[in-house]
């Protein structure tokens, strides 16, 4: 008789590998980000997504209606994805014993591209944005990314205050709109000139921006 994890591993040769579609989907996603990375939002054609992804073309036209619908879902993962990351640290830093301008400082600098993997996140977020000026497909979910996280901040903002760890008379919205332009500002400076802008001048640039 057949030695049985021998037999089991040829049946296993033989099943079709179970992909989960939503799994897949958020690969492709990822491929999207790269290759918006390298070559912009022009670059990112089905072809060269499906090549980053190591995937048929007709595969990702199985997950996604069409190249529109691709991106429309990689830009509403990319700001989730920061988000979720965001929220996450936001959580365990609110619980912590931390000074004031350290917390608000470590919060804020949860949205800034300090390593590779925020740079990347970063850098294709910003082509979003841009082509969603002359995009009117993509305006919508630029759209509501940006009050998404600009949301988040309000959140953090008003849990901090709450924990006493910012001043009752804080003017939340007002707040939120200057350090989203802060953000923002640091971020694209960032991305345009990474040699000039390194990780240590955005946390410091930050942090003198702070109350």
């Amino acid at each position: 008789m057949p030695n049985p994890s021998w037999h089991q591993r040829a049946i296993n040769a033989t099943m079709p590998k179970i992909v989960v579609p939503e799994d897949r989907r958020k690969a492709v996603s990822e491929a999207v980000v790269r290759v918006v990375r390298r070559c912009g939002v022009e670059g990112a054609t089905l072809g060269n997504v499906a090549k980053e992804a190591g995937l048929a073309i007709g595969s990702i036209r199985h997950y996604f209606a069409d190249h529109e619908a691709m991106m429309i879902f990689t830009m509403d993962q990319l700001g989730h994805r920061i988000g979720e990351r965001v929220a996450a640290r936001a959580d365990r830093l609110l619980a912590a014993e931390t000074g004031r301008r350290t917390l608000v400082e470590d919060l804020l600098a949860e949205f800034l591209p300090l390593d590779d993997e925020r740079r990347d996140e970063a850098m294709a977020w910003l082509a979003f944005t841009v082509a969603a000026r002359t995009r009117p497909a993509f305006r919508a979910s630029a759209d509501a990314q940006h009050q998404y996280l600009r949301d988040l901040i309000t959140r953090i903002l008003r849990e901090a205050v709450a924990l006493g760890r910012l001043p009752e008379e804080l003017d939340l919205t007002v707040e939120s709109v200057r350090l989203s332009a802060l953000l923002d500002g640091l971020t694209m400076q960032a991305v345009l000139h990474p040699e000039s802008m390194p990780p240590e001048l955005l946390r410091d640039a930050l942090r003198r921006s702070l109350p």
